[in-house]
């Protein structure tokens, strides 16, 4: 029974340790991540996501559309201070580091987490370190779906059918390999 008992007092502390260290993770920037991802051997990874509608999904909340949208919810702010608009078109919209931007919209720690303690080129090298330190790591496409459909789903008041496939082919941004 002690041993049980140990075993679980052990396994809870583990759990929080995991838990505090990534919390504590501050975010960086699509400005900061963009350092690194930019080149041919990155995969361009910047590129991409600037060209996507990802990039530009906190823009389309300053828009009459936007406003119209909002009110026929019945939210009374700006669709752009809306919590409820916010949490899929810039979803780390309560953020308060100086280098993150709620305008660059939908980027790179939206997905892959706050990039603090994961950021240095000696974690990236290493992917199991980096996800040790606080990256999310998608470890298939029906993962990635699952995570992409938190916010690409009936609740969207502009919901149309989500062709994960197709969408995915227009933001996948995977290292080359080689």
């Amino acid at each position: 029974m002690k041993i049980n008992s140990l075993a679980v007092v052990l396994l809870i502390g583990i759990v929080v340790a995991s838990f505090s260290a990534s919390a504590q993770n501050k975010y960086i920037g699509v400005k900061m991540c963009s350092m690194c991802h930019k080149s041919e051997k990155q995969g361009k990874q910047f590129d991409i996501w600037q060209k996507s509608k990802h990039a530009g999904a906190y823009k389309t909340l300053t828009t009459a559309k936007a406003n119209e949208i909002a009110k026929s919810k019945g939210i009374s702010k700006p669709a752009a201070e809306a919590s409820e608009c916010l949490e899929c078109h810039a979803k780390a919209r309560d953020v308060k580091e100086a280098s993150y931007d709620v305008k660059d919209g939908v980027q790179c720690e939206t997905c892959h987490g706050a990039g603090s303690a994961y950021k240095t080129l000696s974690v990236m090298k290493d992917k199991a370190k980096a996800v040790a330190a606080g990256m999310t790591d998608f470890k298939d496409t029906a993962t990635i779906e699952k995570f992409c459909k938190t916010c690409h789903n009936e609740r969207s008041p502009n919901f149309k059918e989500f062709k994960f496939e197709e969408m995915w082919g227009k933001i996948k941004h995977s290292v080359p390999k080689g």
